[in-house]
């Protein structure tokens, strides 16, 4: 990964334009990601993946997707099975510890698998934030619990099923978007808790899973930590709470910089994230002019950064364990049908 950019970039469209290809050899964005603007067919969406590894010169080029279960699926049937949102998961294990729990690892193995049908190789799961009473929806049924122990079982065993299907998993949102009174993707969340109350909950699944090889960060700002920077751009919150209290050493990726939460020219915004601590940013909406100021803010991963890079790239690069894919999405099926 020798001259990759701290940065992962987004296609427009379903193929790549002349402009995309150049630009993506040229400025060497450390991975890629994909929407559902970029999938059609089967035939269609592997040859996109596989466009974006050759252009990134590397088998274990990343290429993320957000594919949860439940109403985040980019992948959608027939591409992919449709499986229940994570807190009917959570729901399972209340009434069966380990029939729950298996049913996450389950769930992590099979997204896995549907995801790397199309060489497609990190998965942004698990989602182990704490929804609070009177929060905003966006989390809802995307959290496993509303216990930070249920949170942080749950998550790990799904962590470990995508990783045993030869794929990165990245949780999200650190330190916690449970409590965030808005949709970030429209505006910025403020959370007043104290920190120590924070501390107890939704801090807590993250220390629990502290050494998974890569986190996404919240675009939240939290009052009482640091009141001027929401935490992607904040180091206070990334060197205090995410690299120090919670004791986060993985890749730390920031959330979409093209969301409404965040303000500003994408250079700006970019080069802050990066000098709080943000190991690579990440910008989703493929717009080419917007790509072009987020890659002149991302530099060539160096250091702790890069030593983070290539231990996620590693865990891409594993074998996948050779179960046997309908013996498991057989077990799924029963397991999940105990909840009616």
């Amino acid at each position: 990964m020798t001259g990759s950019r701290a940065f992962i970039a987004a296609p427009l469209s379903q193929t790549l334009s002349t402009e995309e290809r150049r630009f993506f050899a040229d400025e060497r964005p450390w991975g890629f990601i994909l929407f559902a603007r970029n999938i059609g067919s089967q035939a269609q969406l592997s040859d996109l993946v596989a466009s974006l590894k050759e252009v990134g010169g590397r088998k274990t080029t990343p290429i993320f997707i957000d594919q949860e279960g439940g109403r985040i699926n980019r992948l959608r049937p027939p591409l992919a099975p449709a499986y229940p949102a994570p807190a009917e998961i959570g729901r399972l294990f209340a009434t069966d510890r380990n029939a729950g729990e298996r049913a996450a690892w389950l769930q992590g193995r099979l997204l896995a698998a549907d995801v790397m049908a199309y060489g497609i190789n990190a998965d942004c799961v698990p989602c182990i934030d704490v929804p609070v009473a009177g929060a905003h929806s966006v989390i809802g049924d995307r959290a496993y619990g509303h216990n930070p122990d249920t949170v942080a079982t749950l998550g790990r065993a799904v962590a470990d099923g995508a990783m045993a299907g030869g794929v990165l998993p990245v949780m999200k949102h650190v330190p916690g978007h449970g409590r965030g009174n808005a949709d970030s993707h429209l505006e910025l969340p403020r959370v007043a808790t104290p920190r120590n109350e924070l501390a107890t909950s939704d801090f807590a699944p993250f220390r629990a899973l502290n050494t998974l090889p890569a986190a996404m960060t919240a675009h939240i700002l939290y009052t009482d930590i640091d009141p001027t920077f929401p935490a992607t751009l904040s180091r206070i919150v990334i060197d205090s709470v995410i690299r120090t209290e919670i004791g986060f050493d993985g890749l730390l990726m920031s959330d979409d910089m093209s969301m409404k939460a965040l303000s500003g020219d994408l250079y700006d915004l970019s080069a802050a994230a990066l000098s709080a601590g943000c190991d690579v940013v990440l910008h989703c909406n493929g717009e080419m002019e917007e790509m072009r100021r987020v890659a002149r803010a991302a530099q060539p991963l160096a250091g702790e950064a890069k030593r983070r890079a290539d231990a996620c790239e590693a865990v891409i690069g594993r074998v996948a364990d050779t179960a046997v894919l309908e013996e498991l999405r057989s077990e799924y099926a029963a397991l999940m049908a105990e909840i009616g």
